[in-house]
């Protein structure tokens, strides 16, 4: 008996079917490879704002008022606490020095604000601007350093122990608050993830030092 071969319409029949496989093999494989540069990259964002907040925590945690500055040089205390519903300026003991032999001691003046993300247009990002020296212009000079980028919102709140409440805006620079800091400071950042979901991240901040320091 002669062995039968294949028909010319069977061979394009498996053929189409191993194309067809192939296809939805590749398509499953770049699908896979998709959802892990996604979760790579929602991990990557959780990580930043993780660590952006406990940075903004550290610092404002040591946040700190003093009367000791030099009165015939300035007319106001060169340390202050000025904290509004979405950005912050205050005098902290958590300076890092980096070099060695930097004439430089563990107070400076700290900013966090949004501000526009240069690397991704329309977005806003989070900024830390450091001043590690004191001075009488708290708002300007320092270094300017992107902590965290996709962010839509940063919300601050102020606790005030005296009236029992959180407040949106705080400052040494009024006579109510000239001579401390809130015991608490509420900080929530929001972020757009990878897949577009919004994510908060809250955390609360206690200040050690809340009256001002005097001579």
């Amino acid at each position: 008996m002669r062995a039968r071969g294949f028909t010319l319409l069977e061979v394009l029949i498996a053929m189409g079917i191993t194309a067809a496989m192939a296809v939805m093999t590749i398509g499953s494989l770049r699908e896979i490879d998709r959802a892990s540069e996604v979760a790579r990259a929602q991990d990557e964002r959780a990580a930043a704002a993780r660590v952006a907040l406990a940075r903004f925590s550290r610092e404002i945690t040591m946040a700190f008022l003093s009367d000791n500055y030099d009165k015939k040089r300035y007319r106001d205390p060169l340390t202050l606490f000025i904290g509004r519903d979405d950005e912050v300026l205050f005098t902290t003991f958590a300076h890092v020095r980096l070099y060695r032999d930097a004439k430089e001691s563990d107070q400076s003046i700290v900013e966090y604000k949004l501000d526009s993300d240069p690397d991704h247009s329309g977005e806003k990002a989070l900024f830390r601007r450091e001043k590690p020296r004191l001075d009488d212009e708290p708002d300007r000079g320092g270094r300017f350093d992107l902590v965290a980028d996709h962010v839509t919102a940063l919300r601050l709140q102020y606790w005030d122990a005296k009236r029992k409440e959180w407040v949106r805006e705080w400052t040494s620079r009024a006579v109510e608050h000239s001579d401390e800091l809130p015991s608490r400071v509420r900080i929530e950042l929001e972020m757009t993830l990878a897949d577009q979901r919004t994510e908060k991240y809250v955390t609360e901040a206690r200040i050690e030092l809340r009256k001002q320091l005097r001579q």
